[in-house]
């Protein structure tokens, strides 16, 4: 079972790992404390029998079998065997949660793609994340057992709101010896290519997009079911669990203490506990517990289109069944963070005019991006400077949003009803050097007064006279002024 424990370890305290050591939830007392009971209740029971009830000369023959068993179980290759099955199944694990399929990107790419205010537009939205909905929840409940007991049977799916009862229809006339969570994923398609067709969808790069989506969401699911139709190949796993049991069966009698008075080579101490076996018995017995745990009809035939059991319905959440009612009463995690309380006094902003004596001793930060944008040309009751980024910035909105025409941009506005005057907001570029001379101004003939939607194509007899108006898909040309400038 998987515990975030990451909060608990976010400070580097003195004792902080050690108190993971204690947490019984999750852990490795847990998973293998029955069967740690019972190896150490067959060693002890033995111990007691080579102690108190073999006989003198019944003795011997037990230390000879306890020196054999202790001389041949370190030939089982435990290490090297486990060794590659957990790695195997350790991320098996991993990529079957990668698989998990999460509707995120296709919600997007449906709220980007699907047009419409109306209802038939929403509709449409909330149809095809139900489709996503529904696809996710056949497959889950065909592979979990905590799924499958929050919707057993399709009846429960149907009232929870993730089918009606005509695409339930639908779904059982299609007669298919596998498993059909892709049916909801073949009307999704279909009725996104109904939504292109009714210009929902406005271009076909949009509709590719979406399609992507599904099929990336579609593959997800797939994956699931084979992660959970081809399993670890049972030789393999075979064959792990036999040479840890039997290394642990051989570990029973060769690791039995033996009397230090006969001299036998490396039973110089009577411990009575093996507690160094008993390490190895957590090391691999939990390595191996852990790793067992871990492992063209339908073409364009979609359901009727209509409202589902949600669709007036603020916070949509599924019905439970008595055997996960206790899930509504878990809190969902939401970051490693979220429980960590700071003081009051530590939560308050502080100025950074108050900060400057604390901070003035430190070290400067190169690169500020803050001092990089309001420096250079600033001052008090000045705002940025033409030299800053967001002085070129604002200067050139200004330019964009004012009627300058590219001929006067440094010799002063032409429209006379504008009341623009260039000695109270200065030019919107530097001015020229007193050596250049100032460029002439263009004839009151030529002058076009210009709006803000109003773009003029120049051509080498002036500007056109009936000027185009600017196409919504063309870019600001406020990106090539700022090349020019810098």
């Amino acid at each position: 079972m998987t515990v975030t424990y990451t909060a608990r370890v976010a400070n580097a305290r003195f004792g902080g790992f050690s108190k993971l050591l204690l947490l019984w939830r999750g852990s490795i007392y847990k998973l293998l404390y029955r069967e740690v009971l019972v190896f150490l209740g067959g060693y002890l029971a033995l111990s007691i029998i080579y102690r108190f009830i073999l006989t003198d000369a019944q003795r011997p023959y037990f230390e000879k079998l306890v020196m054999y068993c202790d001389q041949y179980a370190n030939l089982i290759p435990v290490s090297f065997v486990l060794g590659f099955y957990v790695t195997l199944v350790v991320n098996r694990w991993w990529s079957q949660y990668t698989s998990m399929p999460l509707p995120d990107a296709l919600m997007c790419a449906i709220s980007g793609s699907v047009h419409g205010r109306d209802e038939r537009g929403r509709m449409y939205r909330r149809t095809l994340m139900r489709y996503a909905g529904l696809s996710a929840v056949l497959i889950l409940r065909s592979v979990s057992t905590a799924v499958f007991k929050r919707f057993p049977t399709m009846d429960h799916v149907v009232e929870a709101g993730f089918m009606t009862r005509e695409e339930r229809k639908k779904y059982e006339s299609l007669n298919s010896s596998y498993n059909k969570y892709w049916i909801p994923c073949v009307w999704f398609a279909n009725l996104a290519a109904q939504a292109r067709k009714e210009g929902r969808i406005r271009d076909s790069s949009t509709f590719k997009l979406l399609m992507e989506r599904l099929d990336q969401f579609r593959a997800k699911c797939g994956m699931l079911f084979h992660y959970d139709w081809i399993s670890v190949p049972l030789v393999y796993t075979q064959v792990v669990t036999i040479a840890v049991y039997s290394f642990f069966l051989a570990c029973l009698i060769g690791r039995q203490f033996l009397d230090p008075t006969k001299g036998y080579k490396n039973h110089d101490m009577d411990l009575c506990v093996p507690v160094f076996t008993l390490l190895q018995f957590f090391f691999y017995v939990g390595w191996l517990k852990v790793s067992m745990l871990a492992v063209d009809e339908m073409y364009d035939d979609l359901p009727l289109l209509e409202k589902d059991l949600y669709w007036d319905a603020a916070d949509a959440r599924a019905p439970y069944t008595a055997a996960t009612a206790f899930m509504m009463h878990q809190p969902s995690f939401q970051g490693s963070t979220f429980d960590i309380t700071l003081a009051k006094e530590d939560m308050q902003f502080q100025r950074l005019e108050g900060m400057e004596g604390q901070l003035g001793d430190g070290p400067s930060v190169p690169g500020d991006f803050l001092h990089r944008l309001l420096a250079g040309g600033s001052g008090p009751g000045l705002g940025p400077g033409p030299s800053t980024i967001l002085g070129r910035r604002l200067s050139l909105l200004r330019r964009k949003n004012s009627c300058v025409s590219e001929a006067s941009t440094t010799a002063g506005c032409p429209c006379p009803d504008c009341g623009h005057d260039d000695s109270a907001t200065g030019p919107l570029l530097d001015p020229p050097s007193d050596t250049e001379p100032a460029p002439p101004t263009a004839p009151a003939s030529s002058l076009v007064e210009l709006s803000p939607s109003v773009v003029v194509a120049p051509t080498a007899r002036g500007p056109t006279p009936n000027p185009a108006p600017l196409p919504p898909w063309l870019p600001s040309p406020i990106g090539e002024e700022e090349e020019s400038l810098t």
